[in-house]
């Protein structure tokens, strides 16, 4: 894996910053914008709505986007609903299945709010009974889900990897505990389709949403897998122009495939352009990728455990991304975040990260999170410890 040849591809870097707040959004790569200007510029028209040439060649290309993504985690074409993010996926599942008391539904406390708050928001609602599982040490294992899973859960909605602590789910054992309960499975996948290869099938979830804008694809894409048997047992969230067989004054019949989810003009341009990163991403291969992300983890966090008055909320080596939250003694993260920005264009994220439950259960009130991929260095990690050190050791 060349990583300077990748970087090229990234001329935002070229303006000397050292760019490492992927969790939240990464970076777009030449070939993704070319792509979204290639829309614009040469077959600008609606999709699925003419037989013009232009929407002819818009529609192919935006069909063949959907190819891509499920090709990508080993999905089939027909079950790749695109999105404008993580959070739309998850609430079209939360709004779409029916719901009543007697039903229950488990998550945890690593949970994004937004596979937290949709859940929230079905128990005020309906009445059903919510169980918030808390894994001892931040480590999600299948037990946890064992003890609390009966007849009445109808969803378990978990995140594959922590945008807090960096921490692989084992959501294959954990599928295996839902399918003997006959819950249904959601994956918050926003943080590892990015990072490690992904195969649904392998998993076994029967619904993964996650984000277009974190793997290098543009802000505003996002997909949600979802089972084929499940596509007519889930009411969509939107109807209208473009999801019907068939309509009459009385009544109407959905289409049978993805989109029955995707009503009225579609983010087309982005849907294009999120191919193209996907396209990217396979070139250069997953599991490069990851084996990259893997040095570059353990060097951090093996440096940062050399650092008086430094915090790490999670130091396991093993089983996790490079999303390396910390604090620094006496300091605000913001304030530690606004100093690597000023000393060294080093862009990092502070706060909550959308997950105050979970820094109210670690005890912590907020953390700079370091978030790496695909065009980060060695060099910049290096550099990224010594500022550190430095704001460490002034801090007392």
């Amino acid at each position: 894996m060349n990583v300077e040849k990748i970087r090229g591809d990234f001329p935002i870097l070229d303006e000397g910053i050292i760019y490492m707040d992927s969790a939240a959004t990464s970076l777009t790569p030449e070939p993704v914008v070319a792509s979204i200007q290639s829309y614009y510029r040469c077959y600008n028209a609606n999709v699925e709505r003419g037989v013009h040439r232009l929407s002819q060649v818009a529609s192919q290309l935006y069909e063949e986007a959907h190819i891509k993504v499920a090709d990508f985690i080993k999905a089939k074409e027909e079950e790749i609903i695109f999105t404008k993010n993580t959070t739309e996926g998850i609430n079209l599942v939360a709004s779409g299945l029916g719901w009543n008391r007697e039903d229950k539904i488990i998550t945890s406390i690593l949970e994004h709010h937004s596979n937290l708050m949709p859940w929230l928001r079905i128990k005020r609602k309906f009445g059903v009974k919510l169980e918030i599982v808390k894994p001892k040490n931040g480590v999600l294992r299948p037990e946890d889900i064992e003890k609390v899973v009966d007849d009445r859960t109808k969803l378990v909605a978990l995140t594959h990897v922590s945008n807090v602590l960096g921490l692989i789910t084992p959501i294959k054992e954990i599928a295996k505990v839902c399918k003997e309960n006959n819950a249904l499975f959601l994956v918050d996948g926003a943080q590892s389709v990015p990072h490690i290869p992904v195969d649904v099938k392998e998993l076994g979830c029967d619904f993964l949403a996650f984000s277009g804008h974190k793997m290098l694809g543009p802000t505003g894409t996002g997909i949600l897998f979802m089972r084929m048997p499940l596509l007519e047992s889930v009411e969509p969230l939107t109807i209208g122009g473009g999801t019907i067989d068939d309509v009459s004054p009385e009544e109407y019949k959905l289409k049978e495939n993805y989109e029955r989810f995707e009503a009225g003009t579609p983010n087309i341009a982005g849907g294009i352009a999120l191919g193209s990163a996907v396209e990217y991403l396979e070139n250069i291969g997953m599991k490069d990728i990851r084996k990259h992300e893997e040095k570059l983890t353990k060097k951090f966090v093996l440096g940062l455990e050399e650092i008086e008055n430094v915090e790490i909320l999670h130091q396991y080596l093993d089983q996790r991304i490079g999303v390396i939250s910390f604090n620094v003694e006496g300091l605000n993260s913001h304030d530690v975040a606004l100093m690597l920005d000023d000393f060294s264009n080093i862009m990092v994220r502070s706060g909550y990260h959308c997950c105050m439950p979970l820094m109210k259960e670690l005890g912590v009130k907020g953390a700079v999170r370091v978030s790496l991929y695909l065009y980060n260095t060695e060099d910049e990690v290096e550099t990224l410890l010594g500022i550190v050190e430095d704001i460490a050791r002034s801090s007392v």
